[in-house]
């Protein structure tokens, strides 16, 4: 077993930990551990926070608008589709934007170079890994990042960058690229850089998982901090009586936020391999199989039966797996063995498949774009009021 499936076993189990599927002694035993851990992550949270507002710890103004789009939870919120959205509908107004991201699970500079660099140039900045200039798409998804890369890819008109410290990369792209306009992609936490908006996303199907912060739970950060929000849009919405409650819980939190509800919708079907769109309709009738490696598995094959198909086979793994080409034969193979028709994945996903010489059966991904529930408003047209006011 490799140091990679090693550790992504170690996260399923501690994922299963998390959510009581782990039920004996030991478990219990942990569970208890990793509370006691979870109220000094709590405190020292608040603490930054606290150093943050009081002005001891330095909030950078970049001069520009910066829209911060983010979440409470770890993953599972229907992030990036967000920040597409907002990216695409504040370029077409004119603007020069540019997605800044943390690049989670890209591959690092290799050793070497890092080490020379630290020798021979200790003053000199690195730049941040630029995935796209609003030009060309200049990295893949290994050394950009699965978000990344899916940006860059859809949204030929914006510079996307990956870096830790995203006050290096808002330098880089106003002063390099000549942006006006900076996203932060999963920038809630992110305090270093002083957003004219925060954007906060819920999902109206799971909003807190069991309350518990890191690592008991999954929150970053206390639910009463909902209230540094401008906005709050509520994901994955289905019309369920509880998103009134949920309303009505984040307003105890947050009196002057609005909120807003919206869902993700499946628009059509895109082959993996050669890029070539089908209709939604290519599904009913089918008998499906469905892989994926993203933080909420159960959303995506809700689709495929809500678009009529029979799940015949399906494999998770865990968030931003890298298949390799004898996972994903294997995954074919035991599909064709159960009489699959066709094999599905999410567009996240996608970026992540190897090559293959030979497919036995079509690979699509399902591409899903958002959209705003309540009232007459567009996306576009509610992205225009937030940020143009």
């Amino acid at each position: 077993m490799t140091l990679s499936e090693l550790g992504e076993k170690a996260e399923a189990y501690v994922i299963d930990l998390l959510e009581g599927r782990c039920r004996g002694r030991l478990d219990r035993a942990l569970r208890v551990l990793l509370f006691v851990l979870s109220r000094g992550y709590r405190g020292a949270v608040q603490l930054r926070l606290a150093l943050f507002n009081e002005g001891l710890l330095r909030r950078h103004t970049p001069g520009c608008l910066v829209v911060s789009i983010g979440n409470l939870t770890v993953g599972g919120t229907g992030k990036t589709p967000v920040v597409e959205v907002f990216a695409r509908t504040l370029a077409a107004k004119g603007r020069k934007v540019a997605v800044l991201s943390r690049g989670y699970r890209s591959k690092r500079r290799p050793l070497p170079e890092r080490l020379r660099d630290m020798f021979r140039h200790p003053d000199r900045e690195i730049p941040p890994r630029c995935v796209s200039d609003g030009k060309r798409l200049l990295m893949d998804s290994a050394m950009g990042g699965d978000e990344p890369y899916m940006l860059a890819s859809n949204l030929p008109d914006v510079c996307v960058l990956v870096d830790k410290d995203r006050v290096k990369a808002s330098r880089y792209a106003i002063r390099q690229l000549g942006c006006d306009t900076l996203l932060l992609d999963d920038g809630y936490q992110y305090l270093a850089l002083r957003p004219r908006l925060n954007i906060l996303l819920v999902d109206a199907t799971n909003p807190f998982h069991n309350h518990h912060l890191l690592p008991r739970g999954f929150l970053r950060e206390p639910i009463k901090n909902v209230r540094r929000a401008d906005f709050v849009f509520l994901t994955k919405c289905n019309g369920s009586p509880s998103v009134r409650h949920l309303r009505t819980f984040i307003r105890k939190h947050n009196p002057r936020a609005e909120i807003i509800e919206c869902t993700h919708r499946p628009r059509h079907l895109v082959d993996v391999y050669t890029g070539e769109r089908h209709d939604l309709e290519t599904l009913r009738g089918k008998r499906l199989a469905a892989i994926c490696a993203i933080a909420c598995p159960e959303s995506f094959e809700a689709f495929l039966r809500q678009l009529g198909g029979e799940l015949v086979h399906c494999e998770r793994y865990v968030d931003h797996h890298r298949y390799d080409q004898r996972e994903v034969i294997n995954f074919i193979n035991a599909s064709l063995s159960r009489q699959a028709d066709l094999v599905l994945t999410t567009e996240k996903d996608a970026v992540r498949f190897p090559k293959l010489d030979r497919r036995d059966l079509p690979v699509y991904y399902l591409r899903v774009e958002i959209d705003i529930l309540s009232g007459r408003e567009t996306f576009d047209d509610c992205i225009t009021r937030i940020c143009f006011l």
